[in-house]
């Protein structure tokens, strides 16, 4: 067995109300400086809860809103289950009516993941298509975000990445469809490749039922096909990981604050 290389930046925080905001932060922070660099600030966002108190505070806050280039920024989606648009349980419909909708972004500006296809495949396969135009990417090559946001679950999937299914061993499609047994469901997800080439990553994790994964999953063996948050791994760019004090309870590597 392998142990995990620390290479992440890891944040104990009180609650996940203090991890959505310090994303928020390091939000408008990278987004400054994407707009500065080359006009454009492209993000992939995530389900869950926290996010979504997130996209809440980007809104919702007058000193956030201000700072957000709503006119400069292209949403992205990280995974999708395989259900329409407005399902409760869609990560479009969340992100659409807790921020987008809310929000001065435009429909071009937005690039969803079409769960309400019949097969999950065509969905993966037409959202990689739109990723590849959108960054004028060659046959092999992954879009460059410069932030993709991030959760885990209990059991250490990250995405729609679950342990033992196809997805933690793609390595060359920008986006695929999974079949997760656990939740007897078809997702679409972006492969660990296409995060990894992203310029800043950052996961959120929140709970006590995560501790023991998290643990494993930033200090113990390399075990990625048990624990596929262990995929993650920037080649160059930045990995932060916000963990509120429940989720970081077992850490013993981290900066607790």
């Amino acid at each position: 067995m392998t142990l995990v290389k620390s290479i992440a930046e890891v944040h104990i925080l009180p609650d996940s109300l203090a991890i959505a905001n310090r994303c928020a932060q390091k939000f408008v922070e990278i987004a400054a400086a994407a707009v500065k660099e080359k006009g454009s600030f492209d993000v992939a966002l995530a389900g869950g809860s926290t996010p979504k108190t997130l996209y809440g505070l980007l809104v919702n806050d007058p000193a956030l809103r201000a700072q957000v280039p709503w006119d400069k920024m292209h949403l992205f989606l990280g995974d999708e289950r395989h259900v329409g648009p407005s399902d409760p349980q869609s990560n479009f419909s969340m992100a659409q009516e807790t921020m987008i909708s809310k929000s001065p972004l435009q429909p071009a500006q937005v690039t969803r993941i079409k769960g309400e296809y019949p097969e999950a495949e065509e969905a993966a396969k037409e959202y990689e298509r739109d990723l590849r135009t959108y960054f004028k990417l060659p046959d092999g090559q992954f879009p460059r975000f410069d932030l993709v946001l991030l959760g885990m679950g209990s059991e250490g999937h990250t995405l729609s990445i679950f342990p033992g299914t196809k997805a933690v061993r793609e390595n060359r499609r920008i986006a695929v469809h999974n079949w997760v047994g656990k939740v007897l469901m078809d997702r679409i997800t972006l492969t660990a490749p296409a995060v990894n080439n992203a310029r800043n990553v950052i996961f959120m994790v929140a709970g006590a039922d995560k501790a023991p994964a998290l643990t494993a999953v930033l200090e113990r063996f390399y075990e990625p096909d048990q624990l596929p948050a262990q995929l993650i791994q920037p080649v160059n760019g930045t990995l932060l990981w916000l963990v509120d004090t429940a989720a970081g309870s077992m850490l013993t590597r981290a900066i607790r604050e």
